[in-house]
């Protein structure tokens, strides 16, 4: 496995990688990798002859006061990961080379990127829309694979490849894989490392009270009701606060009020310091 951490090098190797027309997956992450990361890595290995995993904290999707400074980045530790996994390239560039002097252009996505963490991050998708269009361009994959926690960002991202007729790759090879998630059911997250013992314990009521919350609605309970539910389990179970609990459609994440057939529930609230986001299908 090598790793790049210049364009020229990224370039010649991908250059390597496709003398005999082998197709190439891409898994882009910001590093602090854990199981969740790795599902990814074997998802675009089953489907790709060679993976490309970028690593690459990027502050343009950290707001003020954000955890940019304190974002976990430990690419031994992650490059050790990768190796046994078999990814043939790493691509680590530093923010100077992906953000050289002078840079100047912003990807905005409108639709898909309002509301839920749109709405409490200003310009937090810009920031992933610009990240993953250069890292698209960079790498030129057959196809991308994002995990589905984040699925606001993965509607973002697929929106973009659409409107902008990305072609490596295209947007119906751009893949979202299922959950991976702890034994008591929390989401995988690098976030969760920041979590105190009794912190980690506290946040596993965040799926429990959306599952309590699923049931509810699939038994016919009415949508407002059921939520202001799961708001109060969660504030009785030591979350600080509620940033969004939302029942949307899964394509156009529009809000709501009653089972669509393609009903989700979203929700992000924080324990602490630390954001908390998931999102479950109704049906």
């Amino acid at each position: 496995m090598q790793i790049a951490r210049t364009l020229e090098m990224l370039r010649k190797r991908l250059d390597d990688l496709r003398t005999k027309g082998e197709t190439i997956g891409l898994v882009p992450t910001m590093g602090a990798l854990h199981e969740g990361h790795l599902t990814l890595v074997r998802r675009a290995a089953a489907q790709a002859d060679h993976v490309v995993v970028s690593i690459f904290v990027n502050p343009r999707q950290f707001g003020a006061g954000e955890d940019l400074d304190a974002y976990p980045r430990q690419l031994e530790q992650d490059s050790r990961l990768l190796e046994r996994e078999g990814v043939a390239l790493v691509w680590a560039p530093s923010p100077d080379v992906i953000y050289p002097a002078g840079y100047a252009t912003n990807i905005s996505v409108g639709g898909v990127s309002e509301g839920l963490c749109g709405g409490d991050r200003p310009g937090h998708f810009d920031g992933v829309a610009t990240i993953v269009c250069k890292l698209f361009n960079q790498v030129m994959p057959d196809m991308a694979f994002f995990g589905e926690k984040d699925w606001q960002q993965l509607a973002v991202i697929r929106r973009m490849a659409r409107d902008l007729d990305l072609t490596r790759p295209h947007v119906e090879a751009i893949h979202g894989v299922p959950i991976v998630r702890e034994a008591d059911g929390l989401a995988m997250s690098s976030r969760n490392a920041y979590l105190s013992p009794e912190q980690r314990e506290q946040a596993a009521a965040l799926p429990r009270a959306m599952k309590a919350a699923l049931v509810e609605m699939a038994g016919g309970e009415a949508v407002e009701p059921a939520l202001e539910s799961l708001r109060d389990k969660l504030l009785a179970s030591g979350f600080d606060r509620i940033d969004y609990v939302d029942l949307r459609d899964g394509d156009s994440l529009a809000l709501l009020e009653a089972d669509n057939g393609n009903a989700r529930l979203f929700a992000a609230a924080r324990i602490g310091g630390t954001r908390l986001i998931d999102n479950m299908p109704l049906s």
